[in-house]
């Protein structure tokens, strides 16, 4: 339910603006396909649908591709791109399941679990999950100054500065984007990626 319902809020807000239908319809459809791809496995498997995180999960890793961090300013391992996950439930065993012997931007894959605002060192994308609204601002204020696209499941996260936020609207998952927040941490977000966002701040 919450794939197909999703999906359908991507094509929908494809069509916003009539001029740029067909070029946006293509970038859902596009979305879509490998989000379908990213989470067939699960849907086999669980007659009932994926789940909230399963989703999520899907999202996050194909925002990977729609992602461009800093060319030659880049500290970290170039065998590897790291997901940190802050107590966000099954997120970090869903993540670790879809990314298994995948690549992004040519580059390994890796999910690790932060316990805190000491160890987003070497960190890419840091996923704060709602039960971590203890260390958010903390962890948020950490990586302001780095090239770490950050992704939260909470407005009051988002409102604290992350540049990507979860929100479960009508059964569906969608997300809100703050490109210039990105640009600040010299991160690049695709207008492909905006143009199905459900809100751009």
């Amino acid at each position: 339910m919450l794939v197909s319902s999703s999906l359908g809020t991507l094509r929908r807000s494809s069509n916003r603006e009539s001029g740029v239908k067909l070029r946006r319809r293509g970038c859902v459809q596009a979305l879509g396909a490998l989000l379908l791809g990213s989470l067939g496995s699960a849907r086999a498997q669980r007659e009932e649908g994926p789940t909230e995180y399963q989703v999520k999960a899907a999202f996050l890793y194909k925002f990977i591709g729609y992602v461009e961090w800093p060319a030659g300013s880049n500290p970290w391992p170039a065998d590897a791109l790291v997901i940190g996950v802050v107590d966000a439930g099954p997120m970090a065993d869903e993540l670790s399941a879809i990314v298994a012997q995948k690549s992004a931007r040519d580059r390994q894959l890796a999910v690790r679990r932060v316990a805190g605002p000491q160890s987003v060192d070497g960190v890419h994308v840091l996923f704060i999950g709602r039960g971590a609204a203890a260390l958010a601002e903390e962890l948020l204020r950490t990586t302001t100054a780095r090239p770490v696209l950050t992704v939260t499941e909470s407005e009051a996260a988002f409102a604290l500065g992350s540049v990507i936020n979860f929100v479960i609207e009508s059964d569906r998952v969608r997300f809100d984007v703050a490109p210039q927040r990105a640009e600040r941490k010299n991160i690049k977000i695709s207008s492909r990626l905006l143009s199905v966002a459900r809100r751009v701040v």
